[in-house]
């Protein structure tokens, strides 16, 4: 599964803005709300990457997009 990258960000819960600090050439926003099923061989081109916070970011906005259940705990 991926999530689409999109220079719009519209401050979105299931979106995580993301930009030079993580490797772009531009702002960005990971939109979770989009996802697509792509298979492995298709992602050649490595862009960037995110900071433990981003990743957590991008935790949380998955979770909202997909209506997923969390405990209490955060787990």
């Amino acid at each position: 599964m991926c999530a689409p990258v999109y220079t719009s960000y519209h401050g979105l819960s299931s979106q995580v803005p993301i930009g030079v600090g993580e490797g772009l050439k531009h702002e960005s926003a990971i939109h979770c709300d989009e996802l697509v099923s792509l298979p492995k061989t298709a992602l050649t081109d490595y862009v960037g990457s995110l900071s433990e916070e981003k990743m957590k970011q991008l935790n949380r906005a998955l979770a909202i997009a997909l209506e997923l259940e969390r405990s209490e705990s955060g787990a």
